[in-house]
């Protein structure tokens, strides 16, 4: 069977096909990190990017090909976490961008909607580093385009995609330096093809089994809320608002008529516009209030609500966990800072220094840019600075920031833990100057240096230190310092490389790993090595990593 134009239905169904594939996949995704670490996540963070634009498309009953593949994109783009789901949603927003106006299309414009996904994909880094899943999307994107007759079909096209895709991956060691010196191809590149592929099996007629995508609704206990029980904390109602153009002017519609009204009848409020779509969350006891209101400037996508007293053990304790210390919007500030951190004990220390809200997350656990735009609501304020912490997340604050219109958002580039403990014990908002205040948050990063212990998932020799399974590693950035099969030695090492003895401070973050006996040495060995640095302690809380030091 030969298929000659791509319709919205037949786009979705291949991105259901893609999505379900890589989920099946995405532990092999995640194994190709570069560093051996226990925390390898880009194929989660791909797929639960690609899985928001699948969850989006089930919802909609866009029918043309360019509505279909912006409700697609947008869905992606709020899901989207960690760089390679951010760079995977540029991508899809770039096809999308390609089908403006389309209800179906032939083959050359589906390639001419690939070269704009590429585009949008190498637009949205900073500094593209080939040998990446740019890399693997420009060179196959560019194959099959060259490739492309009067004869083509969609079935030639997405084979030559995926072919030259393959080769291309293959090839990323040869362009990239440290994937070469860690022995495997691109995580990211892979996980697109694994995309690919399963779009390709699609198209053929091959069914992917798609149990693994999680976008739909859970089992809850009902015998939690029986006849005799009594409403006490009302419904966690959640909704997508597609603006309709027939009920409002949609490209200047404002979200403030419902945020007035939300106010007025709930509390644990979330709403913001994208697009022409509005996501709102709110606590009430009257949901079907909030929906009539609503229904006045649109139509739902999605509706979601839940019995928070039948949930009360599980829904409530999250949903007050996501909103603590959220300001009511009477209180709104002139400045907020947002920031992220895994660890009840770093989070703490984050939020006495004055973070107004941390952001669970971190290293294997990326919050996606919609977390951000949520935590964005919540903080009210006029100007926000967030400091995300990690390389990884730093994307995925940029582009929540982009998306966000009704604060000033500015992202400080902190890539670690370090930087984000730095820049928030120096805060100070007296200048009143945005610039000023960013500027001495990243100054303040400036000579901090923050090292890393865990364990090895793999074999790996990196920067010249020779790692086995299960070693302790220790490492700085991207710059593997020390492994050893004793904890402390790792440790011990790494902070000589590290060269401690020239810091004044020393911050020690103890993770959950690390027992009481490994803390007490690992002073004994601080006073010893680095006598003239002083120590501070935190019990951080964190899964990860056994100890993370800040240097200052």
């Amino acid at each position: 069977m030969e298929t000659k134009e791509l319709s919205g239905e037949l786009y979705s169904t291949l991105i259901k096909g893609g999505a379900a594939n890589l989920r099946a996949n995405a532990q092999i995704v995640n194994d190709l990190n570069v560093f051996p670490i226990p925390d390898g996540d880009t194929g989660e963070n791909m797929s639960l990017t690609i899985t928001g634009g699948v969850t989006a498309a089930a919802h909609t009953a866009a029918v043309s090909l360019s509505d279909v593949s912006d409700t697609i994109a947008n869905g992606m783009l709020l899901s989207a976490r960690g760089n390679s789901g951010v760079i995977l949603s540029q991508f899809f927003s770039g096809i999308a961008k390609g089908f403006t106006g389309s209800e179906k299309a032939d083959v050359r414009t589906v390639g001419f909607a690939f070269r704009s996904g590429v585009r949008r994909a190498y637009e949205s880094v900073m500094k593209p580093t080939e040998g990446t899943m740019l890399t693997v999307a420009r060179e196959a994107t560019e194959y099959a385009c060259n490739r492309i007759t009067d004869d083509s079909t969609m079935e030639s096209f997405f084979a030559d995609v995926l072919d030259e895709m393959n080769r291309s991956l293959e090839r990323t060691p040869q362009l990239l330096d440290v994937l070469r010196e860690a022995g495997v191809i691109d995580s990211g590149g892979a996980g697109l093809v694994y995309i690919i592929d399963g779009m390709n099996k699609t198209l053929q007629g091959e069914h992917i089994s798609d149990a693994a995508l999680t976008f739909g609704n859970k089992a809850v206990d009902t015998s939690k809320f029986t006849a005799d029980s009594v409403m006490e904390f009302g419904y966690c109602t959640e909704f997508l608002l597609q603006l309709q153009s027939c009920k409002v002017d949609v490209n200047n519609f404002s979200i403030d008529p419902i945020l007035e009204f939300l106010n007025s009848i709930g509390n644990s409020i979330v709403a913001f516009k994208t697009g022409t779509i509005v996501k709102v969350h709110v606590h009430t006891m009257t949901p079907g209030k909030v929906f009539d209101f609503c229904q006045q400037f649109g139509e739902f996508l999605t509706l979601k609500c839940e019995n928070m007293t039948l949930q009360h053990n599980e829904t409530i304790v999250k949903d007050e966990t996501k909103h603590k210390n959220a300001p009511t919007a009477a209180e709104r500030k002139k400045f907020a800072t947002i920031t992220v951190a895994t660890g009840d004990g770093i989070k703490e220390t984050l939020k006495a220094l004055g973070a107004d809200i941390v952001i669970d997350g971190g290293q294997g656990k990326n919050p996606s840019s919609e977390d951000f735009i949520e935590a964005f609501e919540n903080v009210n304020a006029d100007t926000i600075f967030v400091l995300p912490n990690n390389g990884n997340i730093v994307m995925a604050a940029q582009l929540a920031a982009d998306i966000y219109k009704d604060s000033k958002v500015t992202v400080i580039p902190s890539k670690s833990i370090g930087d984000g403990y730095a820049a928030l014990s120096m805060l100070s908002y007296d200048s009143g100057d945005v610039e000023t205040i960013a500027n001495e948050m990243k100054e303040s990063m400036q000579g901090v240096v923050t090292g890393e212990i865990t364990r090895s998932v793999r074999d790996a020799n990196i920067d010249g230190v020779d790692i086995r399974n299960n070693d302790y590693i220790g490492f700085s950035g991207k710059n593997m310092l020390a492994s050893n099969s004793d904890k402390l030695e790792a440790v011990t090492e790494m902070l000589s490389k590290l060269e401690a003895e020239k810091h004044e401070v020393m911050i020690a973050i103890y993770g959950n790993p690390a027992t009481t006996e490994e803390r007490r040495e690992f002073r004994r060995i601080a006073a010893e090595k680095f006598p003239r640095t002083e120590v501070y302690e935190i019990d951080g809380g964190q899964d990860v990593y056994d100890f993370e030091i800040i240097l200052e």
